[in-house]
C-alpha cells in the first residue's frame, strides 16, 4: 500500500464513515501520585463542578446582610439553617438543612466584570486582559480548565475521566474560552454529548454512530485502521501522539460498548428519586453527576443555564432584570422562578443526600461557585449587575468539614475582609481534594512546563 499522509488518511476513513475517530484524543492522560500537605491528604475520587453561569447573587443566597441598608439588603429573608449561626436565603430551605456538610467560602475574589473574563479567570485560575470579549472564543492557547488538569493526570479507564454536562457555556456562536484543555490539546477535552444551543456546531464527542454505521462496521474499519497507523507510526515522533494503541483501545470501547450509554441513561433510576431531584434539566443533570462519579469519571462539571421559549441562551443568574426573553421580569422574579433558587434547591440537596446515602460524599467533592457575585447595590430594573471583587463559593463532601463559613465580606457584601480567597486559591483547593499539588506539572505543545496552578489550598477546609 502506498505510503498515506496522515491527515489524508484520516480524511479517508471519515468518508468511510468512521465518525468518532477524535475520541482517542480525548482519553489520554498521565497518571499521578496524590501528595500530602501539612500531613493532610485529598481523599477525593471524582469532583462534581457546579458552575452557575452568570453570576449568582451572594448577597441573596449565601452572604445575606440582613443589617444592610435599604437598597442594598436582599428583599429575601434569611433563615436559620442546621448549623447554628449559619443563614441561608429563605428560598433554599432544603438545602439549609445540609449546611452541617457545606463549607462557604465568603470571601472569593478577582478583578474582572465581564462574563467571560470572569468565566476564563475562574476556570483556568488565569486572568488575562488582553483577552478580546464577549467574543471570547475557545483556542488552544487557553490555559487549561479543571477537565483539562483532571484528564491530564488521571487516565480514562472504560469512561473519560472528564464530563461537561449538560453543553459548555457558549451562545451567539461562541463557546467560552476556559471551558476546555487548551494548550494541551484535544486528548485531555472533556466529554461534551452536546454543543451550547446558540452555537452551529456538532457535538465534539457524541456517542451515537454515524447513520448507516453499525457496531460491527467499526470492527470491521478497526483493521484497517490499526494498519494505517502501524505504517504512520515512525513518522509520528511528537509526544502528543504516544501511548495510541492504549487510546484507540479506549475509544473503540466508547462506541461499541453500552457502559458510556448507560451510565448517561436516567431510565433505571426510581421515579421518586427522579421527582425528588426535580424533573427538568437541572435535576437530571445533578442525578446524572451522580451516576457518572459512581460509573468511575472523575470529573463531572455541570454548567447551569436556560434555554428560554424563543431559543436564547440565557444565563439566569446574570439577574439584572427586564431580560427580553424571560419576559422583562424583574432579577428578584428570575431567582425565583424554577430555572434558578428552587430548582438548585431541591437537585443540590438531593444530591448531597443521595451522594451520603450511597457512601458516595466522603469521596466526591462538589464544588459550586460562578463567573463573578452582584453589585451592592440593587438597581433600577430590581436585580443586581456584575461585582468581581466579592463572591461566595460552597464546597462539600472530598473529606470537606462541613459545617463552616470561611472568609468573611464587609458589611455591604462588597469586600473581602477577612481571608480572601483568588480563583487560582479555589482551583488549587479542588486540586488538592483530588490528591494534586500545586506545582505539579503539565506541558504545552512545544514540551514547555507549567504549574497547573500558582494558588494555594485552603487547608483550613479540611
Amino acid at each position: 500500500m502506498a505510503m498515506l499522509h496522515r491527515r489524508e488518511a484520516m480524511l479517508r476513513l471519515g468518508q468511510l464513515g468512521l465518525g468518532a475517530l477524535t475520541l482517542p484524543q480525548l482519553l489520554r492522560g498521565t497518571a499521578k501520585a496524590s501528595f500530602e500537605l501539612g500531613g493532610r491528604r485529598g481523599k477525593a475520587r471524582s469532583c462534581i463542578l457546579i458552575y452557575l453561569w452568570g453570576g449568582p447573587p451572594h448577597q441573596d443566597m449565601f452572604d445575606m446582610k440582613p443589617d444592610a441598608p435599604q437598597g442594598i439588603r436582599s428583599l429575601f429573608k434569611p433563615i436559620a439553617t442546621k448549623v447554628p449561626g449559619i443563614q441561608l436565603c429563605e428560598h433554599l430551605p432544603l438545602m439549609a438543612q445540609h449546611t452541617d456538610k457545606m463549607a462557604i467560602i465568603r470571601s472569593l475574589t478577582h478583578p474582572f466584570n465581564d462574563h467571560g473574563q470572569g468565566c476564563y479567570v475562574t476556570l483556568t485560575g488565569k486572568g488575562d486582559p488582553n483577552m478580546v470579549f464577549p467574543r471570547n472564543r475557545r483556542s488552544r492557547k487557553d490555559f487549561p480548565n479543571p477537565a483539562g488538569i483532571v484528564s491530564y493526570f488521571f487516565p480514562a479507564r472504560g469512561l473519560p475521566s472528564a464530563v461537561t454536562i449538560p453543553r459548555p457555556i457558549g451562545h451567539d456562536g461562541v463557546i467560552y474560552a476556559g471551558t476546555y484543555a487548551g494548550f494541551l490539546g484535544p486528548r485531555f477535552d472533556p466529554l461534551e454529548v452536546q454543543p451550547p444551543a446558540e452555537v452551529n456546531e456538532a457535538a465534539p464527542h457524541s456517542l451515537d454512530l454515524p447513520q448507516g454505521l453499525s457496531d460491527n462496521d467499526v470492527l470491521l474499519r478497526r483493521g484497517l485502521l490499526h494498519q494505517l497507523e502501524q505504517f504512520q507510526r515512525h513518522l509520528d515522533k511528537h509526544s502528543a501522539t504516544a501511548s495510541l494503541d492504549a487510546a484507540r483501545q479506549q475509544a473503540y470501547d466508547l462506541l461499541v460498548s453500552p457502559r458510556t450509554k448507560r451510565a448517561l441513561s436516567l431510565d433505571t433510576e426510581p421515579p421518586w428519586l427522579r421527582d425528588r431531584y426535580g424533573r427538568n434539566e437541572y435535576g437530571e443533570c445533578f442525578l446524572l453527576a451522580r451516576r457518572l462519579v459512581e460509573a468511575g469519571v472523575r470529573l463531572v462539571t455541570i454548567i447551569w443555564y436556560y434555554v428560554c421559549p424563543d431559543g436564547n441562551v440565557s444565563n439566569v443568574w446574570d439577574n439584572h432584570g427586564s431580560t427580553p426573553s424571560l419576559g422583562n421580569i424583574s432579577g428578584y422574579e428570575m431567582l425565583q422562578r424554577f430555572y434558578c433558587l428552587p430548582s438548585l434547591d431541591r437537585a443540590y440537596s438531593a444530591l448531597l443526600e443521595d451522594l451520603e446515602q450511597r457512601g458516595l460524599l466522603s469521596e466526591t467533592l462538589v464544588a459550586m461557585f460562578g463567573e463573578f457575585g452582584r453589585t451592592p447595590r440593587i438597581n433600577n430594573t430590581m436585580g443586581r449587575d456584575h461585582w468581581g471583587p466579592c463572591q461566595s463559593a460552597v464546597l462539600a463532601g472530598g473529606g470537606i468539614r462541613g459545617g463552616q463559613v470561611y472568609g468573611a465580606s464587609d458589611k455591604h457584601a462588597a469586600y473581602p475582609v477577612e481571608h480572601s480567597v483568588t480563583p487560582d486559591d479555589l482551583l488549587a483547593t479542588i486540586y488538592y481534594a483530588l490528591g494534586l499539588a500545586p506545582d505539579s506539572e503539565i506541558h504545552d505543545s512545544q514540551g514547555r512546563p507549567w504549574r497547573i496552578t500558582h494558588g494555594q489550598p485552603i487547608l483550613a477546609l479540611w
